[in-house]
C-alpha cells in the first residue's frame, strides 16, 4: 500500500473514532460535503489539507504516521503449507503476484485471459488465506507488509528457480530496457560480503522503486525482473574440467 493511501485510511479511522463526519469536516475545510467525499475517494490531499483535518481531533502529521504506522500489513513471509497451496494452482499463484505488484482487478481482467469468476475465485481465496482483504467491487487490501518476501528456498522459490531461471536467461539482453553484466575476478571474504550488503541495497532500492510506481497507471509501468548473484566460482578450472553445469 502507498504511504498516501496508508495515511488517508489512518485519517479515515481516527476521525470515525472521534465522532466526526464528512459533514464535519467540509464544515472544518469549507467545502461542501460532496467535496470532501470526492477528496478521499480519490485520496486526493495537500499536506495542508491533511494537517487542517488533523487539527479537528488534535492530531498532528507525526501522529497520523504513527497511526499509519501501527495498522501496516505485518505479513513479512508466508507459511510453507501458504505457499504450497499457491504453486497448486498456477492461476492462484499469478493473481497472488499480480497483486503484490500493484495490479487491480481490473487490470488483471483486461489483460489476461481470466474470466470474471476465475479471477473472484482466486481473490476469495487469498483472502480465506489472510493474504489479501476482498473489499465491495473487487477492490483489495494488501495484507503484505513493506519488506514482505517469498520464503527463502521455499515452494515458490524453487518452482520459480525450476521454470523461470532458464527462461529469463533466453535473451540477448541487447534492448536499451535490458542488461546483462558479468565480471569475475578474485575477492577476499571482506570483498564478497561488501558486495553482498550493496546487492541487497539493490535489491531493496528495485522494491521501492515498484511501490512508488503503484500511483502510476498500468500502461505506464513495465513488467521487469532482476537477477542479483555472487558466488565462488573459478570458472576457468570448471571450463577446464568441462564441469560447466549449473
Amino acid at each position: 500500500m502507498s504511504t498516501t493511501n496508508s495515511l488517508v485510511d489512518a485519517l479515515k479511522k481516527a476521525l470515525k473514532s472521534h465522532g466526526k463526519t464528512y459533514r464535519d469536516v467540509a464544515a472544518a475545510l469549507h467545502l461542501s460535503e460532496a467535496s470532501v467525499k470526492r477528496l478521499f475517494s480519490e485520496r486526493n490531499f495537500t499536506l495542508d489539507r491533511l494537517e487542517q483535518i488533523c487539527q479537528e481531533i488534535d492530531l498532528d502529521i507525526s501522529g497520523l504516521v504513527r497511526l499509519a504506522e501501527s495498522a501496516s500489513p505485518t505479513i513479512r513471509e508466508l507459511t510453507e503449507d501458504q505457499e504450497k497451496e499457491l504453486v497448486s494452482d498456477i492461476k492462484l499463484l499469478l493473481v497472488a503476484v499480480l497483486l503484490v505488484e500493484g495490479w487491480t482487478y481490473d487490470d488483471i481482467f483486461q489483460h489476461y485471459d481470466f474470466s470474471e469468476p476465475e479471477i473472484i475465485q482466486r481473490m476469495t481465496r487469498l483472502d480465506r488465506l489472510k493474504l489479501i482483504e476482498l473489499q465491495p467491487n473487487n477492490r483489495v487490501k494488501l495484507l503484505f507488509a513493506n519488506d514482505f518476501a517469498w520464503r527463502k528456498n521455499g515452494p515458490i522459490e524453487q518452482y520459480f528457480t525450476r521454470n523461470i531461471k532458464s527462461a529469463f536467461l533466453r535473451s540477448r539482453f541487447n534492448k536499451k530496457n535490458e542488461a546483462l553484466i558479468f565480471v569475475y575476478g578474485v575477492l577476499s571474504d571482506h570483498s564478497n560480503a561488501v558486495l553482498q550488503r550493496r546487492l541487497h541495497q539493490v535489491a531493496s532500492e528495485f522494491y521501492d522503486l515498484h511501490r512508488e510506481d503503484f500511483r502510476l497507471p498500468l500502461e505506464q509501468r513495465l513488467g521487469s525482473s532482476m537477477i542479483l548473484a555472487i558466488r565462488p566460482w573459478n570458472f576457468f578450472s570448471d571450463f577446464v574440467r568441462g564441469d560447466t553445469t549449473i
